[in-house]
């Protein structure tokens, strides 16, 4: 039988393979150099030094992986975390390092828009997926910065693969053709995505809230989580200053600093009315 794989060996062929993985070593206090493998489809691997401080660091290093972050953590020898606990007690220093797969940007729509908006993605490290339902459109050629092209009607994009989107990852609907734009944002609020982004002057998203609705949505809360008219107010015309207002939007969103989006405008935006 072949021999378990070492830690190392384990986080070398997870951050080969993009699989999201967390490296945890205490760097102060007891047990300095003990390490913990964790990772959201799999069991921790190695321990810290005890099971519970192994349980809290497993939990909070999967929400640091999630989000992308690394950082430093303090506990008890026990995984005790609030003050009271940590009286007259050694405290033990982790480090969580987060190894997490580039965040994703799915853009539905062939438009001329797409291929600014892929272009300015990759720079920031998205992985890029332009999805459109016409295959004369949605090709290699026209997209080529994009890391994958297919054709395709949203819905079973979202049924196959919406489970892998998450807090960091971005929706962007770029199309206005309501065969199209209503299943690619219904799909879209079925998953944890943190950005919703829809394309379209203040009517054009005016009649398509009246065909969401039509289509099921009601709930405020979903409702709010779409961005649309898409991209920041900052006055953009062509493709290319647009598809910075979009990421410049999609960052903003992330680090929770206010900004003027076109959604909470009036009057003219980047498209025509």
């Amino acid at each position: 039988m072949a021999d378990t794989p070492s830690l190392y060996e384990e986080l070398r062929d997870r951050i080969r393979s993009d699989q999201p993985t967390g490296l945890c070593t205490i760097i102060d206090g007891p047990n300095i150099g003990a390490k913990l493998l964790i990772a959201p489809d799999r069991t921790a691997q190695g321990t810290l030094g005890h099971p519970e401080l192994d349980r809290i660091v497993t939990r909070d290093s999967l929400a640091e992986l999630e989000a992308g972050r690394s950082g430093v953590r303090h506990y008890g020898p026990h995984g005790q975390t609030t003050p009271e606990d940590l009286i007259d007690t050694d405290t033990v220093s982790v480090f969580v390092e987060s190894f997490a797969a580039p965040p994703q940007m799915w853009i539905f729509g062939a438009v001329d828009f797409t291929a600014a908006l892929a272009k300015v993605a990759k720079v920031l490290g998205y992985r890029v997926l332009v999805c459109d339902a016409r295959e004369v459109f949605a090709t290699r050629r026209r997209f080529p910065m994009a890391d994958e092209v297919i054709v395709s009607w949203p819905m079973p994009v979202f049924v196959e693969r919406g489970t892998v989107l998450g807090p960091r990852d971005a929706v962007c609907v770029l199309t206005h053709d309501p065969k199209f734009d209503v299943p690619a944002v219904m799909g879209a609020l079925t998953t944890r995505v943190g950005y919703i982004g829809v394309m379209g002057s203040r009517t054009t998203h005016a009649k398509r809230m009246e065909r969401l609705t039509e289509a099921g949505l009601t709930d405020p809360n979903e409702i709010d989580r779409l961005m649309s008219p898409i991209g920041l107010d900052i006055g953009a015309r062509t493709p290319e200053e647009t598809a910075i207002s979009i990421c410049a939007e999609i960052i903003a969103r992330r680090t929770g600093r206010k900004t003027p989006s076109l959604r909470d405008g009036s009057g003219a935006i980047h498209t025509a009315e």
